[in-house]
């Protein structure tokens, strides 16, 4: 059932992974007015994509930022991290006092601090969202925790929706906080398992491995982890390497030496330029074996 309140009409700048599974999910919870604008919807490489995914969420692909702020009222900025900035300023010519900016990139709190200066400076309103999980399967309903000035209102305009919002706190830059130290562990890991099966395989010890990580470490069932976390390197590490970058000027920012964060950031970036996701389509590989597999008949 559609919940009794005022209808929102939400805009996505960038329409990948992200903004596709959360449009869907907001579709399906009742929400009619869905709109996207993306550079790179009419490219050669990634517009067909794109315009499928907005067929399949019945959202309306638009050619402009100003269509899009015209069409709708809740932005969100959901591109790389590295565009971040540029997709506010593109955008902030637009802007009045009705928008909402909810910027759920995966960068640094300088960079939040930043770009909801401009927004403010722009008379709307600006929320730092930190995605806290996988946006898949989640969709709309993935957790994300809130910041900044509008925070409130998008909390109480789209949780009817069934989006799971935590307002942490009315400053931005705490939320991105978290979600970047968290990311030290979660991308960490996925660079440390593709590691560590790169090497293990060389001597047909992967299975020995991760009989010795149970032991140490039980409950986990450490080759599905590997096979989901080498699978997810494989379909994000340009983004995961872009975002590892941002919590490495966290750290510094925060007087920490990076080290362990430009690693994963090198890993992901490795994988990225050996281009293996062009091996296996969208859905990514099955197994971490298939992309050893795969890395091994590019080598050869």
């Amino acid at each position: 059932m559609v919940p009794s309140m005022t209808q929102a009409s939400i805009g996505f700048i960038g329409f990948g992974e992200a903004g596709f599974h959360i449009a869907a999910g907001l579709r399906s919870a009742g929400i009619t007015q869905i709109s996207a604008y993306d550079i790179n919807a009419t490219s050669p490489d990634l517009g067909s994509r794109i315009q499928q995914r907005a067929r399949e969420s019945d959202t309306q692909l638009v050619a402009s930022p100003q269509q899009l702020t015209a069409s709708a009222d809740i932005l969100f900025s959901a591109v790389t991290s590295s565009s971040a900035l540029d997709a506010a300023r593109q955008t902030l010519p637009f802007l009045e006092a009705r928008h909402v900016f909810v910027d759920i990139n995966s960068i640094s709190p300088v960079l939040k601090q930043e770009i909801d200066q401009w927004i403010r400076a722009a008379g709307a309103r600006f929320v730092e969202a930190a995605v806290m999980a996988p946006v898949p399967p989640y969709g709309h309903r993935v957790p994300m925790l809130l910041g900044g000035a509008g925070a409130n209102t998008l909390a109480e305009r789209l949780s009817p929706f069934g989006m799971r919002f935590e307002v942490v706190d009315e400053n931005v830059g705490t939320a991105a906080a978290v979600k970047m130290c968290r990311s030290i562990v979660v991308k960490g890991l996925e660079a440390l398992l593709f590691e560590c099966v790169l090497g293990a395989s060389q001597y047909g010890a992967e299975e020995r491995v991760f009989a010795s990580l149970q032991e140490s470490f039980p409950g986990i069932d450490w080759k599905k982890l590997a096979d989901y976390m080498v699978g997810r390197v494989v379909l994000h590490g340009e983004r995961r390497a872009r975002e590892m970058e941002e919590v490495a000027e966290t750290l510094r920012a925060g007087g920490v030496d990076p080290i362990m964060a430009d690693a994963t950031a090198r890993r992901q970036d490795w994988s990225a330029k050996m281009n293996l996701q062009a091996l296996f389509g969208p859905n990514g590989p099955s197994t971490y074996r298939q992309v050893l597999d795969a890395i091994r008949n590019k080598t050869n």
